[in-house]
């Protein structure tokens, strides 16, 4: 009987350390999944609190709270069973549908870099801002595109692993990774708010600090879309030189993937620092140039046709025209 009792402790040991390993192995994994997704991570950290500026500062954290609801329910009712589906019964569909992510990226990328160009990046100050309804649906929309991405490069680095594996370390990374960006976001949009408080406060010390937050806050804004938009070419450039290579066209990324290891063999101890760097500017490079393909196409198709069905609705109906004054 004790023998009994002594394999059955035995046994109970046996699976615990087994258990312990697989969560370790699926934090490990969640860690690995999400790591490679960090740049449309900044990306979107960097995109989101756009959609609270301007507005009423009791209503910037209630908005952003909304928005990172909006973002779990795309994760786990949308993103979710679609790529886990595909990645059980169509694992091939996978690679393309991140490649055409990848590009939307570029393309979103490029059109932010031509709309700098083009306009100075002013904005029209008479310009009405929609009401809050229309402003989160806007960002959870933006959301949808960037959390695929985010899960589609984080299913990638776990697709080797069974079904339910895949399935907890994608919800652990769709959770982990929304608090990061909606808990980095709510701390963006609220320090400018921080900011007026420290400069109302009685230490000369504290006060300077508090004005030179506020003072600040907007040039972090603008380096985070700075951040966002290269994070955007990086991202998408990337994601399309290894997809094509995965689909056959070695010769993009192989060149890539040449520059990087010259670089890193030319550098010495920080050769794995200027590799990365290389291939990050490659990918970045390739990202710009395929995503101003794309502004261009749609510039001269979808943007065109809708300037001229536009000019064609303000044209005044034949016999329409106030007769000339004699």
């Amino acid at each position: 009987m004790s023998a009994g009792l002594a394999a059955l402790l035995d046994d109970i040991a046996v699976l615990a350390r087994a258990a312990a390993a697989s969560v370790d192995d699926v934090g490990v994994a969640a860690a690995k999944a999400g790591a490679k997704a960090a740049g449309v991570v900044i990306d979107d950290a960097a995109v989101t609190p756009q959609y609270v500026r301007g507005l009423a500062a009791e209503r910037e954290i209630p908005i952003v709270k909304r928005i990172a609801i909006g973002s779990l329910r795309n994760k786990f009712l949308i993103i979710l069973p679609v790529i886990l589906v595909l990645s059980q019964f169509l694992p091939v569909l996978l690679t393309p549908l991140l490649m055409i992510g990848g590009a939307y990226l570029c393309y979103e990328g490029a059109e932010k870099i031509w709309e700098r160009i083009a306009h100075g990046g002013g904005h029209d100050e008479e310009e009405q801002r929609p009401d809050e309804k229309t402003l989160i649906s806007g960002a959870i929309r933006t959301d949808l595109i960037l959390s695929a991405e985010i899960m589609v490069i984080s299913l990638n680095e776990v697709a080797d692993e069974g079904f339910w594996q895949r399935l907890i370390i994608l919800s652990i990374v769709a959770v982990i990774m929304t608090v990061l960006v909606y808990g980095a976001v709510g701390l963006i949009v609220k320090m400018d708010d921080v900011g007026l408080r420290l400069a109302e406060k009685p230490g000369k010390g504290t006060a300077k600090f508090g004005r030179g937050l506020v003072k600040a806050m907007p040039k972090v804004l603008t380096g985070l879309s700075v951040i966002g938009t290269a994070a955007m070419l990086w991202v998408g450039g990337h994601i399309l030189l290894v997809g094509a290579d995965e689909l056959g066209w070695h010769g993009p990324y192989s060149i890539v993937h040449h520059m990087e290891e010259a670089v890193h063999d030319a550098t010495g101890a920080l050769g794995g620092v200027f590799g990365w760097i290389t291939n990050t500017l490659a990918s970045a490079v390739a990202g710009l140039v395929i995503g101003g393909l794309i502004v261009a196409f749609m510039a001269v198709t979808f943007h065109r046709k809708s300037h001229d069905k536009a000019a064609s609705e303000k044209k005044p109906e034949a016999g329409s025209e106030t007769e000339p004054t004699k």
